[in-house]
């Protein structure tokens, strides 16, 4: 349906006026668009006008960016926590290898002074592991993990790298405990490695030191004094490291003096530790000792022409000694006229 005359576009009206206002428009369209061509002006209006118009698009795209950064922000957060949890638990790994390489090696070490031990010594020894403390006892006691089944006895003493650790007490099928020698109840025979001095070592109810209550007061016993077993009593073999003394008083009844010592075992710290077994005694005398002298090579023509001399002195009672038994055993053998004819005439 055709519009309306008011209601036509005046741009587009029929009327003269509206003819010439349209080729006005498009004149001056013409005229922009060379002069936009050929100078660049309308670059330069759109230029002005962007530092107008750009904070409006910023504002207009900030909710958007926001939104973007957020979840960047939080993606960013969540991977770096994993990473660092992951971090953190590889960290952990590694000090605990770390931990556990130190520890074998802390391990070999201590084996090889054990194994050190045993070949310096020559001992016939069984070694054996610390698997705890009895806890139904005495904190002065461990438990190891052997027992009669290997042969393991009661009274065999146990030693370590360092010294004397105690002696079994009680024997089971696959375990054994051992008595330190820091137990109250437990005595070693010892001996001063300076003076000689012997006398005996007590477990100390303090916990951790070895007591010598009853040394003379005439002793010479000093703070450093190296203390070693004496074999007295046949438990434990003479020569083994038992304690250094610490300091020297006057016993409370004032008629000796008492020594306290710090065992040299590690007592609180071996893992592993050396049974002695009982060491067989010499079979038969001692072997004899070798003749001392110049080769024979060597000696003198003098000294040879003697020899022969000497060796038939040695030998000549060898061969009377038959004449001498068969005269012993014949008496009539050894008085000459017994054996003779008689002689006619003569009397008897």
């Amino acid at each position: 349906m055709a519009l309306a005359r008011e209601d036509s576009s005046p741009l587009f009206a029929g009327t003269v006026a509206g003819t010439l206002r349209l080729m006005f428009y498009l004149a001056l369209a013409m005229v922009l668009m060379v002069l936009d061509h050929r100078n660049g002006w309308m670059w330069r209006v759109r230029y002005a006008t962007s530092v107008v118009v750009e904070p409006i698009y910023r504002l207009a795209g900030l909710p958007a960016a926001g939104m973007r950064t957020l979840s960047v922000a939080f993606a960013d957060r969540k991977m770096l926590t994993e990473q660092n949890q992951r971090l953190r638990e590889d960290l952990l790994l590694a000090n605990a290898k770390l931990n556990r390489m130190a520890s074998v090696a802390e391990q070999n070490e201590r084996l090889k002074e054990l194994l050190a031990t045993q070949r310096s010594l020559e001992l016939n020894v069984q070694l054996a592991r610390v698997i705890g403390v009895d806890l139904g006892g005495s904190p002065h006691r461990l438990m190891l993990n052997l027992g009669a089944r290997e042969g393991v006895h009661q009274g065999q003493a146990v030693i370590d790298a360092h010294g004397v650790m105690g002696q079994v007490i009680e024997v089971l099928p696959t375990t054994s405990v051992v008595m330190l020698v820091t137990d109250p109840n437990h005595a070693v025979p010892v001996t001063v490695e300076r003076t000689g001095l012997r006398t005996v070592a007590f477990g100390s109810r303090d916990g951790g030191m070895l007591s010598l209550p009853n040394v003379p007061m005439a002793a010479d016993v000093r703070a450093g004094d190296k203390l070693l077993t004496s074999g007295l009593g046949g438990r434990f073999p003479p020569g083994f490291p038992v304690g250094e003394v610490r300091e020297v008083g006057q016993s409370p009844s004032g008629m000796f003096l008492e020594a306290h010592a710090r065992p040299t075992a590690d007592l609180d710290r071996s893992e592993y530790v050396l049974l002695l077994h009982d060491q067989p005694e010499p079979a038969g005398p001692p072997e004899p000792a070798t003749p001392v002298g110049p080769p024979a090579d060597m000696a003198s023509p003098a000294d040879a022409a003697a020899s022969p001399a000497a060796g038939s002195a040695a030998l000549a009672p060898q061969r009377t000694a038959p004449v001498t038994h068969s005269a012993s055993a014949n008496p009539a053998s050894a008085n000459p006229s017994a054996s003779a004819p008689a002689t006619p005439g003569a009397h008897p």
